[in-house]
């Protein structure tokens, strides 16, 4: 956009309400049109800002609603008459607004520099139809967030659009915008996080320090095309804290079934398939899976099913082609017979050639272009690589395009179709002047009550493309949540704006490409994403577009996607078949198909800590993949280490394992730091050979060999993981268990405690060791049932390494006690997880030959021991623990 600043000066204060004493209103009317600012202490750690006037209006559909009831309980404001300041204090924080010419906003903590200063001369400017915000920006420090941009990790001195595109075949470390239009900046110190949000879905601009001018300094600019600004500051002492206030504000991630964890399968090629007919080539896929003896949990059936048998041969959504599905019922019923799920590609705009086209023009499904007083045409994606067809997106501000796509989602699931892959949904529409219906209540209830007056514009770019997107996924969600009202509505979405996660609980990272260098950066992706809250969130493993992957590099990804929280194979190779592509097969290199099936099995034994996470993550919004820094703001590396900034080589999934990639062809090592907590830190334990205890606090270089070996996953000792069977089970709360799928009647905890101490009599440092307890805590639910209906369960784990009178050399026992905790106004008259009576398994790493004895029991006269089983595959030792000695208590 041109340039056109101007900064608004000489402010008066306009008279408070008494009922808002956290809040300060200044208005200028140094120009024509009066320009307000306000701010707002919501609660501790949480203000609002906001600055607009009648031609910058607020944003009118915003991502977030201010909270209702603001806690102000704590809050103390001081004031001077005769000076143009105010200060907020509450619960140890701080904010200063001096208006002696233009609003300057410093937040902070009490006693110690502000995290946040707007800029002196230029901090709150209209530019042109929209605005810019000016703050000064520290160059060492780490800046994240912003949902989904391109590698490193950290954002800083870097320059990004806000906005989304369809960037097929993307390059991870350069291309920008990408599929997420998500305004949230996270300031990241060894001090404390501060973060800023903008809750527009007008296109943008984010300066994070890149732009240079002598007599500025260094300063971050946020500019907005249109309209006003409405922005949250949030501030905490870690980024837990910050990323909690957040998902209060914008809304916690969403539940995702639990077979959505297992393995989900892909490829455009299976469904363009004329001869064999798409529905036998995709049975004999569901077949191949079973004699390979890989499990698989879905199968995502990209749009080709929609393509039209007659010429000209495009993508019509929420049709069939009879051809390639003769009975789709049937075939929907067949893949489930089999244990897979089907996941629907559903595209938001409709071709002129659909057959749906005249009547929903009629009835006003599309956008307005006040040229033509008609449809908005836009090219849009018809069939092949690169092939386009004229055609309108849905406007979901219409209540003829919201009933059309409402209807059409819960005609497909009453079909078979068990999720919603809303694709294609970045709205690359051609021009911001085009108009909205705004008639569908949907549009309306989220309207900003503070600028009642801005329905008055229904331009496309006050309101933001990115506004629907969101009410794609809401839309969506409406559908399934009517037509299958007993399950969590499950709704996979490329773009995504703060807003949309209230509705769609999965993402991924779009159209990537097959390269070293791809593999490398997606872990950035990732960490940026989960702190923005796309937090069931992966990659298309191997790569969507470009050249197959080699052997040795599709073994590397597959070992590091089944560490991530989604996990799956789909791609459009377009190289050698412009229309239906190629695909990733995982026995398609024979000599490494056993390596492919053991990282898949491992995927499925521990989707019980994935799930675990997921459901935590929906309570306290912390993401299941994390930097190696969150947890351990104390350690000086991961705030000064160049590689640990970039977010690339290594990420915590969960808060025990530490997962290291290699990046690099013929590598056969890879180095990794493990971060240190505190001065006692145990340090971690290597899950695979040679099963060493490491140091924490420093870099070491760990084994990889390939082909036989795997990518590093490092245990924190203290550590534990629930796991259940190597295969796929049925979910508790699924009521028909089509596919006849094991029930997940079997558990262990795999525990990672410290190193046995040297003998007794021999002394040294270990021998002295104090008992030492570790807890950590898992939850379960059925896997299917909607959040309103859910009853989680909590159990938690603690052992210690104590001595024992068990054995005549008194060597080490392992110590466990278990806790079952039932949620509030919930109970074991509810769900009651299979695996209960058969007891839980305590497996101790590869190569401990130490006893588990339980608390409560006589250790020294081992009436505590508990009953040795067999032993895994992996030669590791596992104790079983009965039900009887579990339950609402310790065990």
């Amino acid at each position: 956009m041109p340039q056109d600043e101007r900064v608004p000066t000489h402010y008066e204060r306009v008279v408070a309400d008494k009922n808002e004493p956290g809040r300060l209103h200044l208005c200028s009317k140094e120009y024509k049109e009066q320009v307000d600012f306000t701010f707002e202490t919501l609660g501790p750690g949480l203000f609002r800002t906001t600055f607009s006037s009648r031609n910058h209006p607020l944003p009118p559909f915003p991502s977030a609603r201010t909270p209702a009831a603001p806690d102000v309980s704590s809050l103390c404001v001081s004031h001077d008459d005769g000076s143009p300041r105010q200060s907020f204090v509450q619960a140890g924080f701080k904010a200063d607004v001096v208006w002696r010419s233009e609003p300057l906003v410093s937040i902070g903590f009490v006693d110690q520099e502000p995290l946040h200063r707007d800029l002196p001369l230029r901090s709150y400017a209209l530019d042109g139809p929209g605005i810019a915000h000016y703050t000064a920006y520290a160059r060492a420090d780490l800046h994240l967030g912003l949902g989904e941009k391109a590698a490193p990790m950290d954002l800083s001195n870097r320059h990004f659009t806000l906005s989304a595109t369809d960037c097929f075949g993307y390059d991870v470390h350069r291309s920008d915008p990408m599929y997420k239009h998500i305004p949230l900046l996270v300031h990241a110190t060894p001090k404390g996080v501060l973060a800023t949000f903008s809750t527009s879905h007008a296109r943008g601009y984010y300066s994070v320090g890149s732009e240079m001018d002598g007599m500025w300094g260094y300063f971050k600019v946020y500019r907005q095309d249109y309209g006003g600004l409405e922005e949250y500051t949030m501030i905490g002492h870690t980024l837990q804290e910050v990323v909690h206030l957040y998902a209060q504000l914008v809304g916690f991630p969403q539940l995702v079934p639990r077979w959505a964890f297992g393995y989900l399968a892909g490829g455009m090629k299976y469904s363009m398939l004329d001869s064999p007919p798409a529905h036998e080539a995709l049975m004999e896929f569901a077949d191949k899976m079973k004699e390979h003896d890989i499990p698989c949990s879905g199968f995502q059936m990209s749009s080709g099913y929609t393509v039209a048998e007659q010429e000209p041969k495009t993508r019509n959504v929420f049709t069939w082609n009879r051809h390639r599905f003769p009975d789709p019922k049937a075939f929907c019923h067949e893949f489930h017979r089999r244990g897979i799920r089907l996941i629907a590609n559903i595209k938001p705009y409709v071709l002129a050639n659909h057959p749906a086209y005249p009547a929903l023009e009629e009835q006003g499904a599309f956008f307005t272009d006040p040229r033509t007083s008609g449809t908005g045409i836009a090219r849009l994606w018809s069939a092949g690589g690169g092939t386009s067809g004229e055609g309108g997106h849905i406007d979901f501000t219409s209540t003829a395009g919201w009933d059309f796509w409402y209807k059409g989602v819960q005609e497909l699931r009453r079909t078979g179709m068990d999720c919603m892959w809303n694709d294609n949904n970045e709205y690359l529409i051609p021009s911001d002047t085009w108009q909205l219906a705004l008639t569908h209540p949907a549009a309306l209830e989220g309207i900003n009550d503070e600028a009642p007056h801005v329905t008055a514009r229904k331009d496309v770019g006050l309101w933001g493309r990115a506004m629907q997107t969101e009410l794609h996924a809401a839309c969506s969600h409406s559908a399934l949540r009517s037509a299958v009202p007993h399950e969590r509505p499950f709704i996979l979405t490329r773009s995504a704006t703060a807003g949309t996660m209230r509705y769609a609980c999965s993402t991924w990272s779009g159209d990537n490409t097959t390269s070293w260098a791809g593999m490398l950066g997606s872990n950035a992706l990732s960490l940026n994403a989960g702190i923005s809250l796309l937090q069931n969130y992966g990659h298309d493993i191997g790569g969507f577009e470009g050249p197959q992957p080699s052997p040795e590099l599709l073994l590397r990804w597959v070992q590091m996607g089944c560490y991530s929280p989604r996990f799956a194979i789909n791609c459009y190779k377009t190289g050698r078949d412009s229309l239906a592509g190629d695909v990733i097969e995982p026995w398609m290199y024979p000599e490494i198909t056993p390596c492919i099936r053991e990282a898949i099995k491992r995927r499925y034994e521990i989707i019980p800590y994935l799930y675990s996470l997921m459901l935590q993550s929906t309570r306290t919004a912390i993401p299941p993949q994390r930097w190696t820094g969150w947890g351990y703001e104390t350690d000086n590396e991961v705030w000064t280490n160049t590689i640990l900034k970039q977010g690339e080589t290594q990420y915590w999934l969960g808060d025990t394992l530490l997962v290291a990639g290699v990046f690099e062809p013929g590598a056969q090592t890879a180095t990794v730091y493990l971060p240190r907590k505190h001065p006692n830190d145990p340090g971690y334990l290597n899950t695979n050979a040679p099963y060493q205890y490491l140091e924490p606090g420093t870099w070491h270089t760990v084994a990889a060999p390939y082909p036989t070996g795997s990518i590093p996953v490092l245990a924190r000792i203290g550590g534990a993981i629930p796991v259940g069977k190597r295969e796929q089970v049925a979910a508790g709360g699924d009521r028909v268990n089509e596919g006849g799928l094991p029930a997940d009647d079997w558990r262990g905890v795999e525990i990672f405690p410290p190193p046995a101490t040297t003998h007794p009599g021999q002394g040294g440092e270990q021998a002295s060791r104090e008992e030492v307890w570790y807890t950590s805590t898992w939850f379960e639910d059925d896997g299917i049932s909607p959040a309103t209906s859910n009853s989680i369960l909590s159990f938690s784990i603690s052992y210690t390494v104590m001595r024992s009178q068990i054995s005549m050399d008194s060597t080490e026992v392992v110590k466990v006690r278990i806790m079952l905790a039932i949620g509030e106004g919930e109970s074991l008259d509810g769900f009651v997880p299979s695996w209960l009576d058969k007891g839980l398994h305590i497996i101790m790493p590869m190569g401990d030959e130490r006893v588990v004895v339980v608390g409560g029991g006589s250790v020294g006269t081992g009436e505590g021991l508990l009953e040795e089983g067999e032993r895994d595959g992996r030669g590791r030792s596992r104790w079983v623990l009965s039900r009887h000695r579990m339950g609402n208590g310790e065990a």
